[in-house]
């Protein structure tokens, strides 16, 4: 059995066929923040803190305190209460009879994040130098590290770049009645990649954006070829059979993307993770520029 022949487009005799190239720019923001733990993770890292606890060796609070002062008087207090010199691991004796007890048992909150900061801004905050009437006029207020979950991840707020701080964002634009995709344009001239791709840049998010076009090689392309060839009126004796799209790799350090008075057409933009962008884009587009976007 003869395998069927592979579909080309047929184009009229006597033309040379031609495409039309473009130059796209994959706009990434980078992930600010490591990403969330798994269970796992959270309690092997607890298990080596404690287990590092019970190899090194004592604290030696004379070398670091003076016997009979505020701050020695305050350690006795807090080791009193937790055990250890570490202050994050929970109450646990490294050289006690239980010392070789350093693992959690199930559902335990001492490897869970939130425990471990509140841990540590509540061994922050009190510091009643070893008076047994410590009060609340004798806490220091100590700042809370940032939240993961930013407004606009619990305002779905898809423009801003304050979200999914722990995933790479990827900017996507949309035309009037077209479909979203990454900022394209066709080349200017011998305009070269990289020179085109800081000029849509430009063109697409306004000059309100710190951004830095990496390399001069592109990281992908696009392929798409018109239902019917076209004749191009410039250039007698060619069709047009379609378009090719090259991407570029960009990053944005800082700003935000501006579409009053954009030169592209633009209606509207949005910051999106991987699975973001499958979810807008046509089947076929991601086929093809899936490979350039990150797991996170």
């Amino acid at each position: 059995m003869t395998p069927a022949p592979a579909r080309s487009m047929a184009h009229a005799p006597g033309l040379q066929p031609t495409y039309r190239v473009k130059a796209g720019v994959l706009l990434t923001r980078s992930p600010q923040i490591t990403r969330e733990l798994t269970a796992f993770e959270k309690a092997f890292f607890l298990y080596q803190r404690r287990l590092n606890e019970r190899l090194a060796l004592p604290f030696r609070r004379y070398f670091y305190f003076q016997k009979g002062t505020p701050n020695d008087l305050d350690w006795k207090q807090k080791i009193k209460e937790r055990r250890a010199a570490a202050r994050d691991i929970g109450v646990y004796n490294a050289y006690g009879d239980e010392g070789w007890n350093d693992e959690l048992l199930m559902g335990a909150p001492e490897s869970e994040v939130d425990h471990q900061v509140d841990a540590l801004i509540r061994d922050a905050e009190t510091s009643g130098a070893g008076l047994e009437e410590s009060t609340d006029a004798k806490k220091e207020k100590v700042p809370r590290p940032m939240p993961r979950v930013t407004e606009a991840d619990r305002t779905g707020d898809e423009r801003s770049l304050d979200r999914r701080l722990d995933r790479s964002l990827y900017l996507l634009v949309q035309e009037e009645q077209g479909p979203w995709r990454l900022p394209t344009s066709e080349l200017l001239r011998r305009e070269g990649l990289h020179h085109a791709a800081e000029r849509i840049v430009v063109q697409a998010g306004g000059i309100n954006m710190n951004t830095w076009v990496v390399g001069n090689a592109p990281v992908g392309h696009f392929d798409y070829k018109f239902a019917t060839p076209q004749r191009v009126t410039t250039k007698p004796g060619f069709e047009m059979l379609g378009e090719k799209t090259f991407f570029m790799k960009a990053k944005i350090m800082g700003g935000q993307v501006r579409l009053q008075g954009n030169q592209l057409g633009l209606l509207d933009f949005k910051w999106l993770c991987k699975e973001e962008v499958r979810a807008l884009v046509k089947p076929g587009y991601w086929l093809n520029i899936r490979n350039m976007l990150a797991e996170r």
